[in-house]
């Protein structure tokens, strides 16, 4: 049978209640991180720029300037590269983090771990409607989880600390003040 009879005493259990809802999944977004893209683009330009001027003046040959061109173009995609080194996967019961290019690291972190939420954002980034989510947790390889750059960044708080409550009130996760 599909749907057994609970055992007398508990509480019959939907099966939907245990699917998993995804409420975010991706990079952090590049208009989050403008800083870095101004640096970087400030990178590019000098570097583009010095290498002209340098051919110009016949301090270096031509090969030298076309690599430092060549250099200031391909800082101009750092940013998006950087950026595209996290990926994000916020779900109704789980964080999952994978960081990393060419070597990976994926983690996992269980909303009941969760102790605390908090949400960042500076007024460039209310204008741009991202923010920075950090989650502290109890979890021993995961304390601190820094969600950089996340869309409509007030919803998904509110959408996790709601959820945090519900799993931990769901596997009877007690907080104890020893103070």
């Amino acid at each position: 049978t599909l749907n057994p009879e609970p055992e007398p005493g508990k509480p019959k259990q939907n099966p939907l209640d245990d699917q998993e809802t995804i409420y975010y999944e991706g990079h952090p977004r590049l208009r989050g991180e403008l800083g870095m893209l101004f640096i970087w683009t400030i990178v590019a330009v000098v570097l583009s720029v010095a290498g002209y001027f340098l051919w110009k003046r016949d301090v270096v040959n031509v090969w030298v300037m076309l690599i430092l061109v060549a250099v200031g173009i391909a800082a101009l995609f750092i940013p998006a590269l950087l950026v595209r080194r996290s990926r994000y996967k916020l779900s109704n019961y789980r964080i999952d983090y994978e960081f990393g290019i060419l070597f990976k690291r994926y983690e996992t972190l269980e909303l009941w771990h969760v102790e605390d939420i908090r949400l960042a954002q500076n007024p460039l980034d209310r204008i741009l409607r991202v923010g920075t989510i950090e989650v502290i947790s109890t979890d021993k390889s995961t304390p601190r989880l820094e969600l950089r750059s996340l869309p409509e960044p007030k919803k998904l708080l509110d959408l996790l600390k709601q959820r945090v409550i519900a799993v931990k009130r769901q596997r009877g996760v007690v907080k104890l003040d020893m103070g």
